[in-house]
């Protein structure tokens, strides 16, 4: 069965205090020390370590929706200079440094050329029809400018997200992946990418 549906996980940020954290040498928490090792750590939890509430959500609401159907995986994370990696996939912490150095919003080759190789290899291996849920600000086009090139109105994204800081779209993720309820969505061409904030969740029972 062709995949219908992938899941692309905008990129934790690399260069803060959480990150510093992560690659001190001295770090005796077994993420870094996983990092450290020659296998590295998963760049799934690396990224929900380094951006907590926010990417965490990301990856359990892509986790809990996503179907694999086929060699494709179904949900990828956007970085900063290798293109698109599954959530499974191992970095150490040379990669971490390196992602810490480029600056996407600044449209830098070393972000752009990887992504558009990988997103074009992802064109060619889902299906025609399959819609491609960033889950991702689309606020700004350092995400969005290069995706809607491929993948035009299949690009789409959470309308709740609009007028949402980190933290609440982390939440609101948490909370549809825990109640099994996926989030209603609409193209990102077009869609307005500013809107007043939404009253606050209700806190969980």
């Amino acid at each position: 069965m062709p995949l219908k549906r992938v899941y692309l996980l905008s990129p934790a940020r690399c260069d803060g205090k959480r990150a510093a954290l992560l690659l001190n040498p001295r770090a005796d928490f077994a993420l870094a020390r996983e990092l450290r090792h020659a296998d590295g750590a998963p760049i799934g939890d690396v990224f929900s370590f380094l951006s907590g509430l926010y990417f965490r959500g990301k990856l359990s609401y892509a986790r809990a929706f996503a179907v694999q159907t086929g060699e494709v995986c179904p949900i990828m994370i956007i970085t900063t200079n290798r293109g698109l990696l599954a959530p499974e996939a191992r970095i150490g912490r040379s990669d971490l440094l390196e992602f810490s150095d480029v600056d996407i919003a600044a449209g830098d080759a070393r972000y752009l050329k990887p992504l558009r190789r990988d997103i074009a290899t992802l064109a060619r291996s889902i299906d025609s029809d399959a819609l491609v849920i960033l889950l991702g600000s689309i606020a700004t086009g350092k995400y969005v400018d290069v995706l809607t090139e491929v993948f035009g109105e299949r690009l789409i994204f959470p309308v709740e997200f609009v007028g949402r800081g980190d933290m609440s779209r982390g939440g609101l993720l948490l909370r549809q992946a825990r109640e099994g309820r996926e989030l209603q969505y609409a193209p990102v061409a077009g869609a307005v990418r500013h809107g007043r904030r939404p009253p606050k969740l209700a806190p969980l029972r």
